[in-house]
């Protein structure tokens, strides 16, 4: 049993490894601020269009940054629930006579 365990935290380590090499991405207003992240919701880059940036006021700028952040984050966090979902099942399907069926 403990090494059914063991396996299962071993695998969940693998999936945050991997999560980390998994880069979501969101826009907003066409492209004017583009934000990247890993799945495991770290932001790697943000890109401000600089035409855009040179027309915009400081509250705009803040709103649609706000605003593609949430995006990236809520696309990480669905990347991020797809794969642990999957790693359970498969966990589960190996643990099946751990508990005496």
């Amino acid at each position: 049993m403990f090494d059914k365990l063991m396996a299962a935290q071993q695998k969940a380590e693998e999936i945050k490894k991997r999560l980390d090499t998994v880069s979501v991405f969101a826009e907003v207003e066409g492209g004017a601020i583009k934000v990247t992240a890993t799945a495991n919701k770290a932001i790697t880059a943000i890109e401000i269009n600089e035409e855009f940036f040179k027309d915009a006021d400081k509250e705009e700028v803040e709103e649609l940054l706000l605003t593609a952040i949430n995006k990236v984050l809520q696309q990480a966090e669905s990347v991020s629930a797809q794969e642990m979902q999957a790693a359970t099942q498969d966990m589960l399907g190996g643990l099946g006579g751990m508990f005496g069926n």
